[in-house]
């Protein structure tokens, strides 16, 4: 028998055992979810400065420590509590050994955030520079580190108070070129002082303390217009929520368990949404639709859970059914599980005691409550029926095939099963004209990329009639293809990504397709799914180089740099310029993408009204400020 020669490949001094925190730079995306480079709320930088947070609020939480200092500056991180302290003879172990920890015992950290043995060593793994310092009984234990590796440490007398001190600088190597944008830190610092009221957070010299818990992030920063009736206040063991109705569309409900943001939901915040329908439905006797139920309802939710089990490492949604759950074993020895109530019923049963003894008492607000889900109910039958006409118009002509070219797999779908990577990976772009979406649709990847083409520039919404806009061919297809049209948690796509032109008819496309989500579906933009593409405007190409320019900066490097000949520059006014070829590199794994945003505080309808709104000085001075070249500006026309 012939010797197979793959078997002389694998040998034995291929098995390694990676010591440390080495997988975690090997694999960060196991640990932090993606990288980025500070863009984007979700981008790993967040990430590591909320890992060591944790910790200090979970110190916090037991009852030690009322304040805790945070330090941005030049992006070198500084975190100190005044909790207990790490255990001197452990300070090394505990931010570099992976599962090592004391957040294992519910009996030292019953309702933690972080349990699992990894944060602060992703940090240390992450970081180009790591110190911790753990003051304890006028000793100092400290440990300085190097990308994960240790080089120095020490134990010295000090007179510093009680606590833990973390320093910190993420690695270029892994994150490139990145900057902690303070607006998103500053929402995260806000955020844990709600959710711990009597702790005070110290950013950059800026005190963050809340005396009414949810009901001052409520009213501070999701009511950004007039709600109908006074924030409903319920506090119970280990749940709070607030609840309102105002004039928007869709929902703006933010959760939490355990002091995290958990920004994509879960089972607590399907929990809350359901039973707040379902309490409605029940006081008034009346089968209303769950949607008029909560259309426009602001509010928050916040629940303690012991050992909570999030859906990835960055613990942005709740995957745990139970509000608890432990190993035991029976009379036999026969290990069995044992777990607390569901996390559905332990909602639904605080709200539709608390809620329904609320609105007995406070009987004012009652015909408020009930004429907004009237008014929600009236319009929805209303527009459904429009739409469901629309579609089954253009079903018969064929016009949503021609429109979307559809990606292999559907998220949602069963007809195979999807891994998270294949989830946070499926996209849709939505584009303008048959030459830009041709492009896009062959440079795309088929298995998790669809494109949506639009014809011509969508209707103003933010001008019409709602009745007007559901009537509009374009929307309507958009929205089916998305998925949402019944509810938001349908979305068939994670990422929105908008592509259009770079000019000015390019810009006016784009803020037509965003007046309509931000007005209609804000919650896609809030939850993180919406994005601009950006596309290069230059490509810059000598005999033995071709660079692609995205700003009139990167284009005149770049003409300096090319310098082995005469330099050839194309100016791309459209998407159909860009060869297929050419184009796949800008929508792979590293095409740059510009986050759609919209702050908790910010008021959408305000927003709106000065992109969309008559045509004001103030908005063509900012049109001209933001094309990104000279060139645009002679194409303009305002």
């Amino acid at each position: 028998m012939a010797e197979n020669p793959n078997l002389n490949n694998y040998t034995d001094d291929k098995i390694r055992t990676l010591e440390g925190v080495q997988h975690v730079r090997m694999r960060p995306g196991m640990y932090i979810g993606r990288l980025g480079n500070g863009n984007n709320p979700g981008d790993g930088i967040y990430v590591l400065l909320k890992e060591i947070i944790d910790n200090s609020i979970d110190e916090y939480a037991m009852g030690f420590g009322k304040q805790i200092l945070v330090d941005i500056v030049d992006n070198r991180v500084k975190v100190r509590d005044f909790g207990r302290g790490i255990p001197l003879d452990s300070v090394v172990k505990a931010v570099s050994i992976l599962n090592t920890g004391g957040k294992f015992d519910d009996a030292v950290f019953k309702k933690s955030v972080g349990l699992n043995g990894v944060g602060s060593k992703a940090v240390n793994a992450l970081s180009e520079s790591f110190r911790v310092s753990s003051f304890r009984g006028g000793e100092c234990s400290w440990a300085e580190f190097e990308r994960g590796e240790l080089k120095d440490s020490g134990r010295t007398q000090v007179k510093e108070k009680d606590g833990t001190m973390v320093e910190f600088y993420p690695d270029p190597m892994m994150f490139g070129k990145f900057d902690y944008n303070m607006d998103y830190v500053e929402t995260m610092v806000k955020n844990y002082s709600y959710l711990k009221k009597g702790l005070t957070l110290v950013l950059n010299g800026t005190p963050y303390k809340s005396e009414n818990g949810l009901l001052d992030l409520v009213n501070e920063n999701l009511l950004s217009e007039q709600p109908l009736y006074p924030p409903i206040h319920l506090v119970g063991e280990d749940i709070e929520i607030v609840l309102t109705h105002g004039n928007a569309y869709g929902e703006n409900i933010s959760s939490f368990v355990n002091g995290q943001n958990t920004r994509d939901g879960g089972t607590h915040l399907a929990a809350y949404r359901e039973a707040i329908a379902k309490t409605l439905k029940d006081f008034f006797k009346k089968n209303y639709d769950p949607a008029d139920c909560r259309q426009g309802v602001v509010g928050a939710i916040s629940i303690l859970i012991q050992e909570p089990n999030f859906e990835g490492q960055t613990k942005t949604k709740l995957g745990s059914n139970y509000m608890w759950e432990k190993q035991t074993h029976d009379e036999k020895g026969m290990l069995k599980l044992d777990t607390g109530p569901t996390i559905r019923s332990y909602v639904n049963d605080f709200v539709a005691k608390n809620l329904d003894n609320y609105l007995r008492i406070h009987m004012d607000i009652v015909p408020v409550i009930e004429e907004k889900i009237k008014a929600s109910q009236q319009e929805r039958e209303e527009i459904s029926g429009i739409q469901k006409k629309t579609r089954e118009r253009n079903k018969r002509a064929n016009v949503y095939n021609r429109k979307l070219r559809d990606c292999r797999f559907h998220w949602g779908d069963k007809v195979t099963e999807k891994t998270q990577d294949d989830i946070e990976r499926s996209s849709i772009f939505i584009t303008e004209g048959d030459s830009a979406s041709g492009t896009i649709t062959k440079a795309r990847n088929a298995n998790y990329q669809a494109v949506f083409s639009l014809r011509g520039k969508p209707i103003n919404s933010f001008k019409e009639s709602r009745k007007k806009v559901a009537e509009n061919e374009e929307l309507n297809l958009l929205i089916s293809a998305l998925g949402v049209e019944d509810d938001i948690s349908n979305l068939r796509y994670n990422n929105i990504i908008v592509a259009t032109d770079a000019d000015d008819d390019g810009m006016h496309i784009r803020m037509l397709v965003l007046t309509f989500l931000m007005k209609y579906y804000p919650d896609l933009i809030r939850r993180g799914h919406v994005y601009i593409l950006q596309t290069p405007l230059f490509r810059v190409r000598d005999k033995k180089e071709n660079r692609y320019c995205y700003t009139d900066e990167e284009k005149q490097k770049a003409i300096r740099e090319l310098h082995s000949g005469k330099t050839e520059i194309t100016r791309f006014k459209g998407l159909g310029e860009i060869s297929s070829d050419e184009f796949a590199d800008f929508i792979g794994e590293d095409m740059r993408l510009d986050p759609v945003s919209l702050a908790e505080e910010e008021s959408a309808a305000e927003i709106m009204e000065f992109y969309m709104g008559d045509n004001t000085a103030e908005r063509q001075n900012f049109i001209r400020q933001n094309l990104r070249s000279e060139e645009e500006l002679e194409d303009i026309n305002i």
